[in-house]
């Protein structure tokens, strides 16, 4: 049976536990709102990309790009978005068993021969695909992190953009937690290059095509400039999109600890008490027996 003093030392270690998750959680919370703020600051401009390539689209000419040029398949990228610090639930297992499973598909798709490349975005992600051992998979360093700023996002965009254009790779996808809410993110995965027309032309506006628009130097000309930033908005905002959902799954994870401290408190309190009366009770007849023996 617990002493009392063993009893009051695990009391105090809950209860300073559950100090320590509740801040945890306010500052993720933090953190958490910073991002979403971020995700609506970037609305505006991709929106704005967005309609004027929805002008160029819903006219009746044909566009051509490098970008949007689909290429038999023999090297693929797959840019994975982790976390760099842990205490946040399931977060990674389940975007590494989401990889595992992008990398079987793959595989599936062009063949046990496709050269796959790894590019892990977190601490915690590139150490667990460093340890797979799959053959024609490799997991090659990338120079972002989850402190990553905007610059170094363009920059990392523009590497991938001119290693797709130089055949380096003939496919990119970005796998990553969309954020849904604070209780619920969804694994996404996307084709980044080569951009799908196909999901340009049915984001298009046909409202627009009312709209009178005169092209300068020339429609397409317009589009192969306007591509390059649409693939900005896009990266940066996955980026950010994978920063929310991890520090949302790190507010829950904390929220759960917290419960789950506080429940043990409550158990450990009980306990205490009931010791603590049975001792006194002991003590008690201890004394009434040494009157009744005077």
């Amino acid at each position: 049976m617990s002493t009392l003093r063993e009893l009051k030392s695990r009391i105090g270690s809950v209860a300073s536990t559950q100090k320590t998750t509740s801040a945890m959680k306010m500052i993720s919370s933090a953190k958490m709102r910073k991002a979403t703020a971020g995700l609506q600051q970037l609305s505006p401009y991709r929106l704005m990309v967005q309609q004027v390539l929805s002008h160029l689209l819903v006219t009746d000419q044909e566009f051509d790009s490098p970008l949007t040029t689909v290429r038999d398949v023999n090297h693929v990228a797959m840019m994975v978005f982790g976390s760099d610090d842990g205490l946040c639930g399931a977060f990674n297992i389940n975007i590494f068993k989401q990889l595992l499973v992008a990398i079987d598909d793959a595989r599936k798709a062009w063949g046990k021969d496709v050269k796959i490349t790894i590019l892990p975005v977190g601490r915690k992600l590139t150490k667990a695909a460093s340890k797979l051992r799959i053959e024609n998979v490799e997991v090659e360093k990338c120079p972002l992190n989850t402190r990553s700023d905007g610059q170094q996002v363009h920059d990392f965009t523009e590497v991938l953009r001119q290693q797709f254009l130089d055949h380096h790779y003939d496919r990119v996808d970005l796998l990553y937690m969309h954020f849904v809410s604070t209780s619920r993110q969804r694994f996404t995965r996307e084709q980044f290059l080569p951009v799908r027309y196909e999901a340009l032309a049915s984001q298009a506006d046909a409202r627009l095509a009312t709209e009178p628009c005169l092209f300068e130097p020339d429609a397409n000309a317009i589009f192969n400039s306007v591509l390059p930033l649409h693939m900005q908005a896009m990266m940066q905002e996955v980026f950010t999109e994978s920063m929310a959902s991890e520090q949302a799954a790190r507010v829950m994870a904390m929220q759960t600890a917290s419960d789950n401290a506080k429940e043990l408190l409550d158990e450990l309190n009980l306990e205490y008490n009931k010791l603590r009366q049975q001792s006194i009770t002991t003590e008690l007849l201890d004394i009434l027996g040494g009157q009744v023996q005077r």
